[in-house]
């Protein structure tokens, strides 16, 4: 699978997730999640996401910039884990492109919110699984490998380097 084709397959796995879990080091060290919404229409190599310039994420962007982001739709057995690295687009226009409504929520202020803070993640690379049988046809996977002492195939399981974001 080329670049293109693996951007499209990923995205094609997460575009119908709304929330994804972003994780990156605390101050401390620790490794802390928080959700956040994808907040844009296509994928190359780049997700965008809007927070507070006081969200935890963005001292971690001081500290590295190292982040993972988690998708998962367990009603589809689809799970995929994104590694990569954030930082922070102040391009006013980028902003308006991406907005929505529901960010106004938690940005009252619209685009000039102060608090407002564009995060763009550049993927490096995508771990996904993918179930795409019937649970009973898992179920019946599932016991005939535990009868035969080997293990289930289910589904797809792939791990796709994605290069330097475009």
């Amino acid at each position: 699978m080329d670049e293109t084709q693996a951007y499209a397959e990923v995205w094609r796995k997460i575009r119908p997730i709304r929330f994804a879990m972003l994780t990156c080091r605390d101050a401390s060290g620790d490794l802390t999640s928080r959700p956040m919404t994808t907040v844009q229409d296509d994928f190359s190599g780049a997700l965008w996401f809007f927070t507070s310039r006081r969200a935890p994420v963005i001292a971690a962007h001081d500290r590295d910039g190292a982040v993972n982001l988690a998708y998962a739709e367990p009603r589809d057995d689809v799970y995929v884990s994104l590694s990569g690295t954030a930082s922070i687009d102040h391009d006013r226009e980028r902003r308006k492109a991406l907005w929505n409504v529901m960010v106004k929520a938690w940005f009252p202020q619209g685009i000039d919110d102060p608090d407002l803070v564009l995060l763009r993640v550049d993927v490096h690379s995508a771990e996904y699984w993918d179930v795409k049988e019937s649970r009973a046809v898992q179920m019946f996977k599932l016991t005939r490998a535990i009868l035969a002492g080997e293990r289930p195939e289910l589904g797809e399981h792939a791990t796709v380097s994605l290069g330097s974001a475009a």
